[in-house]
C-alpha cells in the first residue's frame, strides 16, 4: 500500500507509547486515524494531539480489545464515524514480567485474550470490508520474543510466537483469497516505553534497548512499502538459523548474550493494557 494518504487507518492501543507515534506518523502522511486505547483519560488528548497535525481527521474510541463483543461494536462504530478501515495495526499488548510460578492466572489469561485473541476480534470485523475492496494491510505488533523463549516472559513470549504464526497463516489465506490485502508482521527487541522499563541488555551494541520513534518509523515505512515482516535490530534475524544448532548450544549463546537476565530488573508501569 505505497499511498497512505487518504487511507482510514486504526491504531489500537493508540493513546499512548509507540502507538501514538505511529497514529501521529500516520496523520503525518495523510492518513484519516483512529485510535483505540483502553485508557479513557488518555484518549482525549491524543485524539487532540493527532488533530493538531495540518489537514488531519483523528477519532478515538475507548475500548478494550479484550472483549470480544465490545471490539465489534466499537468497529460498527468506527466505520460509520470514517468509513471502511483500509489500515489495521494491532499494536495493543501486555506483559506481566514474572517467574513462571508467580504468575496469576488471571494475568495469563489477560496475556492471551490482549495479545492473542484480540487479533482474531479486530482481523473478523475489519478484514471482511478489505477482502471485498480487494485491498487493505493488517499489521501485527508481535515481538523478538515471538522467535525465542526468555526468562521471566512465558506467557508474553508464547503470547508472540502466536502472533507471529497468526500473521503468517493469515498471510497464506489472503494469497489465494485476496492478494491485494497485506499483512505485516513487526518482532522488535525491546522498545525503550513505559512498558518495558528497567530491561538491560548485556550487549547494547548488538542488541540495543530500542527507541519507540524509530520502530514507529520502520512501521510506518513498512507500510509503505508493503514490507511483510520487520526484525529489529539485525542480529535478530538470526535466530531461525541458530534454531539448527543443538538444544544446549543454542541456550548457551541466549545465556551469553544475556538473554535470560534482561528481564531481572524489569519495572514495567504495572502490567496494564496499552
Amino acid at each position: 500500500m505505497a499511498d497512505i494518504a487518504g487511507r482510514h487507518a486504526l491504531v489500537t492501543g493508540g493513546a499512548s507509547g509507540i502507538g501514538r507515534l505511529m497514529a501521529l506518523k500516520l496523520a503525518a502522511a495523510g492518513a484519516r486515524v483512529t485510535i483505540w486505547d483502553i485508557n479513557a483519560a488518555a484518549l482525549q488528548p491524543a485524539v487532540d494531539e493527532l488533530a493538531s497535525v495540518p489537514g488531519s481527521h483523528a477519532r478515538g474510541f475507548a475500548c478494550d480489545v479484550s472483549d470480544r463483543a465490545q471490539v465489534y461494536a466499537r468497529a460498527a462504530e468506527t466505520t460509520a464515524a470514517g468509513g471502511p478501515v483500509d489500515i489495521l495495526i494491532n499494536n495493543a499488548g501486555v506483559v506481566s514480567g514474572k517467574d513462571f510460578l508467580d504468575l496469576p492466572d488471571e494475568k495469563i489469561v489477560a496475556t492471551f485474550d490482549v495479545n492473542v485473541l484480540a487479533l482474531f476480534w479486530t482481523g473478523k470485523a475489519f478484514l471482511p470490508q478489505m477482502i471485498e475492496r480487494g485491498s487493505g494491510h493488517i499489521v501485527t505488533i508481535a515481538s523478538a520474543s515471538g522467535y525465542i523463549g526468555v526468562a521471566r516472559l512465558a506467557d508474553y513470549a508464547a503470547s508472540k510466537w502466536a502472533a507471529v504464526g497468526f500473521d503468517e497463516s493469515l498471510r497464506a489465506e489472503l494469497r489465494k483469497v485476496a492478494p491485494g490485502v497485506l499483512t505485516t508482521v513487526v518482532c522488535p527487541f525491546y522498545i525503550n516505553t513505559g512498558m518495558f522499563r528497567g530491561v538491560r541488555s548485556r550487549f547494547p551494541w548488538l542488541l540495543p534497548i530500542l527507541e519507540e520513534d524509530d520502530v514507529a518509523e520502520r512501521v510506518v515505512r513498512a507500510i509503505r512499502n508493503g514490507t511483510r515482516r520487520v526484525v529489529l535490530p539485525w542480529p535478530v534475524q538470526m535466530l531461525p538459523l541458530l534454531r539448527v544448532l543443538p538444544v544446549g548450544v543454542f541456550d548457551w549463546i541466549a545465556n551469553f548474550l544475556g538473554v535470560n537476565t534482561s528481564m531481572d530488573e524489569f519495572v514495567g508501569r504495572g502490567g496494564g493494557k496499552s
